[in-house]
């Protein structure tokens, strides 16, 4: 029995290239995530966003829904309705021909929506399919802005943290291991990993731990395992300990940088 070839990312691509490029309500067709940043693997989905008029938003789920159908059934959907996004509306697909992993990431824009994602120092360098409007287009990027909103969200960071990080103290000392976990990731570790990325790559520091393997020095990352992997309660009080040092001293890092920038 010869066993059934698997639908590859090219031919889903270039199957949906084809199928939207003649319609005239579609502006442009690209790709971003893995592909955007050259780091492309067999174990990538596929990010395509499609850029529509206003009113066709419905209409573009079902052309490219006929399109997928055609390629295989479609096995799975999930539906994000609206996103945070003004203008973005986002499904996901598995398909019954690809591989598991192969999930398509469906993003359709409206040509009127602000953010296209398509500033190349946040969202990598887009792959292009077709694009047949002037009103699809990387936008003007101010960093001196964007830097002054990083450096406001490191005093957010600073202030979240005196107020907060000791919780997770208090839940230790209560026997309360779960919650203590549990608020030992989510604030003492998720406040260190955004201060790290602000440090390293401003751009991404609100990407949590995306791509943090490939835009963190390898010594921080192997760093990191060593305190997101905790064995006991014993462990976690020595880990805490060890995190709460850390983002301490990438604070100070972090104004002492800031002082010397601004000394003239």
């Amino acid at each position: 029995m010869t066993k059934k070839r698997k639908l590859t990312h090219n031919t889903i691509v270039r199957a949906l290239a084809e199928a939207l490029k003649p319609l005239d309500y579609v502006h442009a067709f690209y790709e971003a995530g893995a592909i955007a940043f050259n780091r492309l693997d067999e174990w990538s989905d596929i990010d395509i966003y499609v850029v529509v008029d206003d009113d066709k938003v419905s209409q573009a789920f079902l052309d490219v829904e006929k399109t997928l159908n055609s390629l295989s059934q479609v096995k799975q959907k999930y539906d994000m309705s609206h996103t945070s996004w003004p203008g973005v509306f986002q499904a996901f697909y598995r398909l019954e021909k690809t591989s598991e992993f192969l999930i398509i990431d469906l993003a359709i824009l409206t040509v009127s929506c602000p953010d296209k994602f398509l500033e190349p120092r946040i969202h990598g360098n887009a792959v292009f399919h077709f694009n047949k409007s002037e009103r699809v287009k990387p936008p003007r990027f101010d960093e001196g802005a964007f830097l002054q909103k990083a450096q406001a969200r490191l005093e957010q960071l600073q202030a979240r943290f005196n107020m907060f990080n000791n919780f997770i103290q208090k839940e230790i000392n209560r026997g309360n291991n779960l919650e203590a976990l549990d608020l030992y990731y989510g604030l003492t570790l998720g406040t260190l990993v955004e201060a790290l990325r602000i440090k390293h790559n401003p751009f991404h520091h609100d990407f949590k731990m995306r791509y943090v393997h490939y835009e963190l020095p390898p010594e921080k990352v192997r760093k990191l395992e060593h305190l997101y992997f905790v064995k006991d309660e014993k462990d976690l009080q020595k880990k805490y300990a060890e995190a709460t040092r850390w983002f301490r001293e990438v604070m100070l890092e972090l104004d002492l940088r800031e002082r010397n920038q601004s000394t003239p």
